[in-house]
């Protein structure tokens, strides 16, 4: 169950001091300072979205809070566990204040390296809580992106009735994407749709598999918010574009790198209450929050420019949910 968050700042509260950057004066260590370390499992779009939200929110907060929060630059484990583990175990021996790690990977990599500490675990973005072993912990909550992945191949035969073949593209190295690819197939089972599963782990094997889906004359093709495509989606949605074939995916930021649609979770929205989250574990701990909050995903975002590409009406997604239609960003 849910609890409503209220975020408390104690005036006077002292905070371990580790992890302050250089150059800190004699005065700024005797004010209360909370000390975050904010980490994305890789570079790309969705989880750069993330970090901004995060950081954008204990900004605000700090100012209209009068308290100071120190979070440094916003690292990046490079989808790598060995770094991850090198980028926690170093907040750790630092004694930052809360970790608030992006993604599956990152959060079950810094739940490691904090296991013996009384440091709270803060993640964004986790799929499937659950399945990747992040509930029941201590010190540990965070925010979660679970799909409504029904809805989602709703909207597919919304744009086409005569749907007769689906290509799911995923990594198989995602735990993200285990359980809406296993919603997916059910659902598409039950329709008598057919379905081509084709994965990658690497740019190249994600562009391969994309080249594949393209030969066997996919009508649609889903991708669930797995972090591994989203770091090519921009080469992806152009070629299935080309290729006169929607692509569905898990995020808003699909959309905006120029995949057709989704119907999933503002990543503002989940940011900004992630680090909400991070300030009141850092100042009362854990034990009053729940194991992880899922964000609504009714929000539908449809990409104008790619629908008009493909020869699609965003309007007919209207009754799925609150309409957002974006264009690709170029940057």
């Amino acid at each position: 169950m849910k609890k409503t968050f209220q975020t408390l700042l104690a005036a006077g509260l002292v905070l371990a001091m580790g992890g302050c950057s250089a150059g800190s004066t004699a005065s700024e260590e005797k004010e209360d300072v909370i000390h975050v370390t904010v980490v994305k499992q890789l570079d790309h779009a969705s989880l750069d979205e993330i970090a901004n939200a995060i950081t954008d929110e204990l900004d605000a907060a700090a100012k209209e809070k009068g308290i100071k929060i120190e979070y440094g630059e916003v690292q990046s484990g490079q989808n790598d566990a060995s770094n991850l583990k090198t980028i926690f175990d170093g907040a750790v021996a630092d004694k930052t204040d809360v970790i608030i790690p992006i993604a599956t990977l990152a959060a079950q990599t810094a739940v490691t390296s904090t296991m013996n500490t009384d440091i709270p675990v803060v993640y964004a973005a986790v799929s499937d809580p659950e399945a990747a072993d992040l509930t029941g912990l201590k010190n540990v909550t965070g925010t979660s992106d679970a799909l409504d992945t029904d809805k989602i191949m709703d909207m597919m035969l919304a744009q086409n009735k005569d749907l007769k073949k689906v290509g799911l593209l995923y990594s198989k190295s995602e735990t993200n994407s285990e359980k809406a690819i296993a919603e997916a197939k059910k659902y598409l089972d039950e329709k008598g749709i057919s379905y081509e599963e084709k994965t990658g782990n690497t740019n190249d094997e994600v562009l391969a598999a994309v080249s594949s889906l393209i030969a066997d004359k996919a009508d649609a093709v889903f991708t669930p918010t797995d972090n591994v495509v989203m770091a090519s989606e921009i080469t992806v949605a152009q070629e299935l574009t080309k290729a006169g074939i929607p692509h569905y995916a898990g995020a808003d930021s699909f959309v905006t790198s120029g995949a057709l649609a989704t119907c999933g979770v503002n990543y503002k929205e989940l940011g900004k209450k992630t680090a909400d989250l991070a300030i009141e574990a850092a100042q009362k701990g854990t034990d009053d929050l729940d194991d992880f909050y899922t964000m609504d995903g009714g929000i539908i975002t449809v990409n104008t420019e790619t629908a008009e590409a493909l020869g699609v009406d965003p309007d007919i997604y209207k009754d799925f949910g609150e309409l957002n239609k974006v264009t690709t960003q170029k940057d």
